[in-house]
């Protein structure tokens, strides 16, 4: 991973190998980035996506392998129990020109991955909520 800093935004390139999640989150821990946002473009060979089934309260994951653009991943950054929590959507684009989407648990870059993680001054705690079972933006 390499980066470059422009006042309150990082521009972030992740390199082939890769995890794009964990890196990710590795990445604000260690600049302290505790709110902001995540978009970001590039190509994976191997991701996990889930959807959330709001009545059963559970996710469901797919692992995609093959050929993928990313176009594109958007998130935010916040805290839960104090420690960075990051909340990921991606779209995924086989080489069929299907495309395949939900909240991102991993990825693996194929080639490269570009992101801007743009900080906010401040601190949003995340709080799981009973009843729809999921950790939700304490506002």
């Amino acid at each position: 991973m390499r980066y470059k800093k422009f006042g309150n935004r990082f521009i972030v390139r992740l390199d082939r190998g890769e995890e794009i999640v964990e890196t990710l989150k590795r990445f604000c821990q260690e600049k302290e980035v505790k709110l902001g946002s995540i978009t970001g473009i590039g190509a994976t060979n191997k991701a996990v996506v889930g959807l959330f089934d709001v009545k059963n309260k559970e996710y469901h994951k797919k692992e995609l392998t093959g050929a993928f653009e990313i176009a594109p991943l958007y998130g935010n950054v916040s805290t839960k129990d104090g420690e960075v929590y990051l909340h990921l959507h991606v779209n995924l684009c086989s080489s069929e020109h299907k495309s395949f989407g939900g909240h991102l648990n991993s990825a693996v870059v194929s080639a490269t991955f570009e992101a801007f993680v743009d900080v906010v001054e401040g601190e949003v705690e995340r709080v799981f909520n009973r009843e729809l079972g999921l950790n939700i933006l304490n506002i």
